[in-house]
């Protein structure tokens, strides 16, 4: 009986093992050639973090996320554009940016809009003191170099 249950044991962890395997083997790739998510993905992405943050309804969501697309999309179109120059591309990204503020302001209530706008000014300062500290690290490696 116990080579029996021995067996068995062996012959699942061998089953479930082939079964990982070929599971792992057929996940749908998300990502594009660069490894990067496609503008549908990231902008699904954005809206799972701000309908968490907000707590948003099902209904809500959904405009979210065709805002989301849209403004996405209209990025990725700026970023490849290469006849613009970076300045330009700065301006239309915050011009972008705006767009979406305004238009998450027609459908958030003002208790959301407050959160999710104090949560961007949170995110803006962390990304400030980064720059600020690559810039730091930067000249001071710059100043010890020899000219």
């Amino acid at each position: 009986m116990k080579f029996i249950s021995v067996y068995t044991w062996m012959l699942l962890t061998v089953f479930f093992a082939a079964t990982t395997f070929t599971t792992s083997a057929q996940v749908k790739d998300t990502t594009n050639t660069k490894g990067r998510w496609t503008a549908e993905g990231r902008a699904d992405k954005i809206t799972d973090k701000i309908s968490h943050k907000v707590n948003l309804s099902k209904d809500q969501e959904k405009k979210i996320l065709v805002i989301n697309q849209d403004i996405v999309r209209r990025m990725d179109a700026v970023k490849n554009n290469p006849s613009l120059s970076k300045k330009e591309r700065m301006t239309q990204f915050k011009a972008l940016d705006t767009e979406r503020s305004q238009r998450f302001k027609t459908v958030f209530t003002p208790a959301q809009y407050k959160k999710w706008n104090d949560w961007e000014m949170t995110k803006k300062e962390h990304l400030e003191q980064k720059m600020e500290k690559k810039r730091q690290k930067k000249e001071a490696k710059d100043s010890t170099q020899p000219q």
